[in-house]
């Protein structure tokens, strides 16, 4: 058998592996807690750019290299850690990975100036990549073949929970103690998923290879290019806004620092909330989901300096961008999945790698404008890159629409 048909051939669903459906539903939240965790650490600095930038003596626009590295970094990592790992046991490649996060976020805790800092950022970065993309096909080689769209979404809530809450609760956490305790928090929350990792999941010997090669050719499927381009907006603005929130609140919506944690939990909880709403209405059509999504981050970032003057207003619009960011990461994998089906792995790779592309340009992005304009700026520039999303999702046309090809769940297993 060629690598090409490897690539393509669906995986059984070695369910027999976890030997009880209990273990296997386990596994499936060791792994979810597992994304959440690479996730967390990726955006951790968000909600404490200016604890680490007056600690480190920077600007809140160089502290946001703190999430643009990793994101690049991630980008890069999630095909070449794809392909390198071969034929290796996934399990052992994460509890790898883990351990390098752990190291990692330590290392950051730990950090004497930026330098060190960002040289653990790299390291963060190498293991989002690896994990976020090999943890996509796992669910079908866990858990019964009719409960494998249920523990998908499980394992890729982990990203939309980090994504909404992870940064409110390291925010918390730096303001009882400091920005260095957050980190060593997330640093030992590593060491525990490493070991539930270690503990949970069965050996899952690699059932396919990918070449390198493979993964760019995937961009040949215009479905695949429509959701890679409306991913791409839509991160890149969200997190050149949301990278800035915490300074935002403050200056523009006069929030103050006390109150800013609180809001940004009330966020994350709507955003828990958006997560699962979206997935659900993804599983019957992924592109009007995100056209949903996109109008609504769009309004809340472009209104948020006009009517977000005040804690009334900032919390109102704040609850309308969790909802809106919430169900983004759900609805762009489920698209993604839907448009290439039987190369789940290379596809979630190349969609890995423009979500943390896009977030590593919406760091850079606010902060120059940050750094140059206004804060007021960043909302405007978010709001800008939405309405784009929005423009790029609705001319995608309908033949987008999230169809129920019953081959997309047993392909789900590349891994």
């Amino acid at each position: 058998m060629s690598k090409a048909t490897e690539l393509t051939t669906p995986a059984p669903a070695a369910t027999s592996a976890t030997g009880t459906p209990l273990a296997g539903w386990l596994a499936v939240i060791s792994v979810a807690v597992g994304i959440f965790s690479v996730v967390t650490s990726e955006m951790l600095p968000v909600g404490l750019l200016t604890s680490i930038g007056t600690d480190l003596d920077v600007s809140d626009g160089t502290a946001g290299l703190a999430v643009t590295v990793p994101g690049l970094v991630a980008a890069v990592s999630a095909p070449l850690v794809t392909t390198a790992v071969g034929r290796l046991d996934r399990r052992l490649v994460l509890c790898g990975l883990m351990a390098l996060l752990a190291t990692a976020n330590l290392l950051s805790a730990f950090a004497p100036g930026f330098a060190v800092l960002l040289t653990a950022r790299v390291l963060v970065g190498v293991s989002i990549g690896g994990v976020w993309s090999i943890a996509g096909g796992l669910a079908v080689r866990l858990v019964p073949e009719r409960s494998v769209g249920t523990a998908t979404a499980l394992i890729f809530s982990g990203i939309a929970v980090a994504s909404v809450l992870g940064v409110p609760a390291g925010t918390l956490i730096g303001d009882l103690a400091d920005w260095r305790t957050a980190f060593a928090v997330v640093g030992v929350l590593a060491l525990a998923v490493l070991i539930a990792l270690a503990c949970l999941l069965p050996p899952l010997p690699a059932t396919g290879t990918v070449r390198l090669g493979e993964v760019p050719g995937l961009l040949r499927n215009p479905r695949l290019r429509s959701v890679l381009a409306v991913t791409l907006l839509l991160v890149t603005g969200h997190f050149g806004a949301y990278t800035y929130v915490r300074p935002v609140l403050e200056d523009v919506s006069g929030v103050g620092t006390g109150l800013i944690s609180t809001l940004l939990l009330v966020y994350g909880l709507a955003g828990i909330t958006g997560n699962f709403v979206a997935g659900a209405a993804a599983q019957r059509d992924a592109r009007r989901t995100a056209l949903a999504l996109s109008a609504l981050l769009a309004a809340a970032e472009l209104a948020l300096p006009l009517l977000g003057r005040g804690p009334v207003g900032a919390t109102a619009l704040l609850l309308l961008w969790g909802v809106a960011y919430g169900g983004v990461s759900v609805t762009t994998q489920t698209w993604v999945t839907d448009a290439a089906p039987h190369t789940r792995e290379a596809a979630s790779a190349l969609f890995v790698g423009a979500f943390n592309v896009a977030i590593a340009l919406g760091a850079l992005l606010g902060g120059q404008v940050a750094d140059r304009t206004t804060l007021s700026g960043v909302l405007w520039c978010g709001g800008a890159l939405a309405v784009l999303a929005l423009l790029t999702a609705a001319l995608s046309g309908r033949g987008d629409r999230t169809s129920k090809d019953p081959a997309a769940g047993s392909a789900a297993g590349s891994a």
